[in-house]
């Protein structure tokens, strides 16, 4: 993040001068960025786009806009079009791992001269997730990578971009779209680029069933996965599982025992 007290004194005004009181939406463009960097005589961010990017990925809204959100709710930033974008008051939902969640281990299929050279960026995460296919093992479906940062507009959304979109087909013979969001290092999984991936999946691939994951790094070489589905209030959990990426002679006999009595409950 750039200058976090520069960014959120800009945002800040934005936002207060934008909203009314039980507001539910409040609507801005990218100039309004500008407007409020001259009002407090502060000097204008190279990147402004930055700006959004850091409060919509990386940190919490500043604390006075957050205050202003009902019990339940939260604010998000979601794009409205070229250059135009809105907070919004969505259901507040944590897409942090569950620190108590059982561990599933998985014998290492990351390729040496991918892990030698690996960062712990979503880049790398997508790469050890595609190697490993936990896609396929996390969903039980046969699953293939499409494209990787797809860049395309979704209807009243603008330009948006999706990290990787898989491909799949169950026993049934059904064809599912899996659009996922990988995030590394200190970026927080966001739901609002969540409904971005669902909007564009419904728009590009209107004939498949769309099953929105995402995945992020936890300590080691552990890595939580996550999928998502459209509820009566947004979107919720439907499933949470962490896997190990680890040698093969480290899953033991009393691990693979312990997967099965998993089974059978």
């Amino acid at each position: 993040m750039g200058d976090p007290t520069r960014y959120t004194k800009i945002i800040e005004r934005v936002f207060a001068s934008k909203y009314h009181r039980g507001a539910g939406k409040v609507d801005f463009v990218r100039r309004d960025l500008v407007d409020a960097a001259h009002a407090l005589r502060i000097e204008i961010p190279k990147n402004l786009g930055d700006i959004l990017y850091s409060f919509r990925y990386r940190v919490p809204l500043p604390e006075s806009i957050r205050a202003e959100a009902p019990t339940g709710k939260c604010w998000a930033i979601r794009p409205a079009g070229k250059s135009r974008y809105s907070f919004v008051l969505v259901k507040e939902l944590s897409l942090v791992p569950n620190q108590n969640l059982a561990v599933t281990k998985v014998p290492d299929a990351t390729p040496g001269i991918i892990a030698m050279y690996s960062l712990s960026d979503e880049q790398a995460l997508l790469a050890k997730v595609r190697y490993n296919r936990l896609v396929d093992i996390f969903t039980g479906v046969t699953c293939y990578s499409l494209q990787n940062h797809l860049r395309t507009t979704a209807p009243g959304l603008g330009q948006v971009e999706t990290d990787e979109i898989y491909v799949g087909i169950d026993k049934k013979g059904a064809h599912y779209v899996f659009p996922i969001q990988a995030k590394g290092g200190r970026d927080l999984l966001n739901l609002v680029q969540i409904e971005q991936d669902v909007a564009v999946c419904e728009s590009k691939f209107p004939g498949l069933l769309c099953r929105p994951l995402a995945t992020q790094f936890m300590r080691g070489e552990t890595l939580a996965m996550f999928e998502l589905e459209k509820g009566n209030d947004g979107l919720v959990i439907t499933a949470e599982r962490h896997y190990q990426l680890v040698p093969p002679e480290d899953v033991t006999q009393k691990d693979l025992d312990n997967y099965r009595n998993r089974m059978a409950d």
